[in-house]
């Protein structure tokens, strides 16, 4: 095993465990803000891990996948906003 294949099972670990805390975050967030910006960070996590993922099998459809999970966050996201300003109003 290399010390770069070593590195990314150290990075895949240590997204794994931000991803269980912002999970955390994500259920026990005391207002709506927190929880789009929870989400913002659950998908930002996820799309490190399938890239990390690509590059130690190097099986490069999995960065399709990542694209596309980029797309629905951010559409995730401007939806809550736009239903947290519609609200505020």
């Amino acid at each position: 095993m290399s010390i770069f294949a070593l590195s990314l099972y150290i990075a895949i670990f240590t997204l794994s465990a931000c991803l269980i805390m912002v999970a955390i975050r994500f259920a026990m967030g005391p207002s709506l803000p927190d929880r789009i910006t929870s989400f913002d960070l659950f998908v930002a996590n996820m799309i490190g891990i399938i890239t990390v993922f690509t590059e130690l099998t190097g099986n490069e459809d999995f960065i399709d996948v990542a694209i596309i999970l980029s797309l629905f966050g951010f559409l995730g996201s401007i939806s809550f906003a736009y239903y947290l300003m519609k609200s505020i109003r």
